[in-house]
């Protein structure tokens, strides 16, 4: 009976083949454990991650037609993020912020009016969600890697920033922000907004247990210690709160004002006076404050959706009058 064929190496030792079906599975496992090579241009303003880990940068084409003079009512805010981010552009020391607070109230349109406002000196903006957080020192390493004479600062933008008891991608950015030991940067920081303030729940079993010795910790207190760690590691910490009704008008007027100005050339002159006064009419004040209670809340983006509700509607009966 003759002997099987053993194919064999230039150094005579046998090879032995996969099957090409496992081979497949071999490839495709490999793709999605490696991350592809990130490069940066240093001309493009903004980047959003996508495609999880085996994702990449995409270039965002950005509209700058907000700037920080559009937002209003939370001037206490707006003034310390500017001079965080000039300190951060200048090559100065700055701080990774943490904005949390009322929803509506004008934190992600701070990170869209800074670009506007800066990018001539050299601001980037790369936007990554929550669950795409592992690839940050990916990024980093990037940043890292761009010419000597490149004067860019990279502002990484998480938006609506929170995790579960159960998630553990967090301690990616705790690494990130302070806790590796590269973690100090000259040209990134980490904006986060947040409709939470510690980022990770809090729960009230969790002290009830403590009080009540309902525990099987040996230092419980190393539990809600842990719940703070992360929010800490932000150096700067901007709470937004629910704005007044005064505040709201103001903001409902300015608004306003610049849709009127986009549709000046079709008002009458009764229309234009009114807009342009300092006193807002009666029924527009009434309107805009039942869309507000419609809406349960008054914010900045329920300002500005009434505005373009608003100017819909005029521009639309200006034209039906016109037939």
């Amino acid at each position: 009976m003759s002997q099987p064929i053993i194919p064999t190496s230039p150094s005579n030792q046998p090879t032995y083949a996969l099957p090409q079906p496992l081979l497949d599975l071999l490839s495709q496992y490999l793709k999605e454990q490696v991350t592809p090579t990130i490069e940066i241009d240093p001309n493009q303003l903004a980047y959003r991650w996508v495609g999880g880990r085996t994702g990449n940068l995409e270039p965002l084409s950005v509209n700058l037609f907000l700037s920080l003079d559009d937002l209003h009512g939370i001037d206490k805010q707006k003034s310390k993020l500017v001079q965080n981010t000039r300190q951060f552009i200048k090559g100065y020391p700055a701080n990774h912020v943490l904005m949390s607070g009322t929803r509506g109230a004008g934190k992600s349109s701070l990170i869209r009016a800074l670009l506007q406002a800066h990018h001539s000196e050299g601001l980037r903006i790369i936007e990554v969600a929550r669950d795409d957080l592992q690839i940050l020192d990916k990024i980093r390493a990037a940043i890292n890697a761009l010419p000597a004479d490149s004067n860019c600062r990279y502002i990484v933008y998480c938006d609506d920033l929170a995790f579960d008891g159960q998630d553990e991608s967090y301690r990616t950015l705790k690494s990130v922000l302070d806790g590796s030991l590269d973690s100090e940067q000259d040209k990134l920081l980490v904006y986060a907004t947040s409709n939470r303030r510690r980022l990770l729940p809090q729960m009230m079993k969790d002290n009830i247990n403590i009080y009540n010795g309902q525990t099987d910790e040996v230092n419980p207190y190393e539990a809600i210690d842990e719940t703070v760690s992360l929010s800490d590691r932000f150096g700067l910490s901007l709470t937004f709160h629910p704005m007044d009704q005064q505040t709201y008008l103001h903001i409902v007027q300015h608004y306003l004002n610049l849709e009127q100005q986009k549709i000046s050339a079709d008002m009458d002159s009764d229309a234009k006076n009114a807009l342009e006064s300092q006193t807002m009419p009666d029924k527009i004040k009434k309107d805009a404050l039942r869309w507000a209670s419609e809406r349960g809340g008054r914010s900045g983006r329920v300002a500005y959706q009434f505005s373009r509700y608003w100017s819909g509607i005029t521009q639309l009966e200006i034209a039906d009058s016109k037939y």
